[in-house]
């Protein structure tokens, strides 16, 4: 497993570029992996915890400049990429909308379920000739989820504790019909990375945390009719003038993040190492 020269990380963010501000000692790395690309270089920078300076990793989701659209992140790369400089335990923030009215913007949900309704993504790093079915019936990490939670609430973030997330594909935003739907079946926000990105996760034994900062109210909700539809204008901006408050929240948990793990993420691998596709 490459190290990066024995500058590896422990604890990997998959995020904006700008959430490795709070580091020291940052470098970059470009890396390739056999799925390709990652969707950018990899910062490693330390950073001061309660368990003295860690390695942190942290990955652009969209690239750099935001240039790769959810339905065409290299999400294998991406994955592959942090574990191969050692992460095993990864936080990932992302902007989502709410479906329900108690969920309002500027609250975090650190979500416990998952329903995709993507398509053609690829998924999974077992395309053959060797199979896995890994156990995604609770997909994220209990360890890094209480952590999240406890951080949110440590600094005054009203965060959610639980909830699903439904994994829409993208570019577009839905139609009221579907939020509508969405909204009926109960699930609670709704965004366009989650997954295959942490059931690939799971496949390599890695622990997962979402943080969702919410945004916007996807398509209005009852109560508030007079909410306007979530607009990209309106999510980058929320998001950019709430980066602050990702950070704060993230930096809390980093720093609680134990040395040892102390979950059953990694068994639920079941083992079995991916087999990398023929180079070419």
């Amino acid at each position: 497993m490459d190290d990066t020269h024995g500058r590896g990380a422990t604890i990997g963010v998959i995020g904006g570029s700008g959430f490795y501000s709070f580091l020291e000692d940052v470098e970059h790395h470009h890396l390739s992996t056999p799925w390709g690309a990652p969707s950018g270089p990899v910062a490693i920078g330390t950073a001061d915890t309660h368990h003295g300076p860690r390695r942190v990793a942290f990955l652009p989701r969209h690239g750099p400049a935001h240039e790769h659209p959810p339905h065409r992140i290299n999400y294998r790369a991406n994955l592959w990429a942090l574990r191969s400089v050692g992460v095993t335990r990864v936080l990932a923030p992302c902007a989502s909308g709410s479906l329900q009215p108690g969920i309002h913007p500027g609250d975090f949900v650190v979500t416990d379920q998952f329903v995709d309704r993507t398509y053609g993504r690829e998924q999974t790093f077992f395309d053959g000739p060797v199979a896995n079915h890994v156990s995604v019936a609770d997909p994220y990490c209990p360890e890094l989820r209480a952590l999240a939670v406890t951080a949110g609430r440590d600094v005054g973030i009203t965060v959610h504790d639980g909830g699903t997330v439904v994994v829409v594909q993208g570019p577009r935003f839905s139609t009221r019909a579907e939020s509508r739907w969405y909204r009926s079946a109960g699930w609670d926000v709704i965004n366009m990375t989650q997954y295959p990105e942490v059931a690939l996760a799971r496949e390599l034994g890695l622990c997962y945390a979402a943080i969702a900062l919410i945004t916007d109210y996807d398509t209005g909700v009852e109560g508030l009719e007079d909410v306007e539809p979530v607009t990209q204008e309106a999510v980058f901006r929320f998001f950019d003038e709430n980066v602050e408050r990702v950070r704060t929240l993230l930096f809390r948990a980093l720093e609680a993040v134990p040395v040892e793990r102390g979950c059953g993420c990694r068994a639920l691998s079941n083992g079995v190492e991916p087999v990398p596709p023929p180079a070419g």
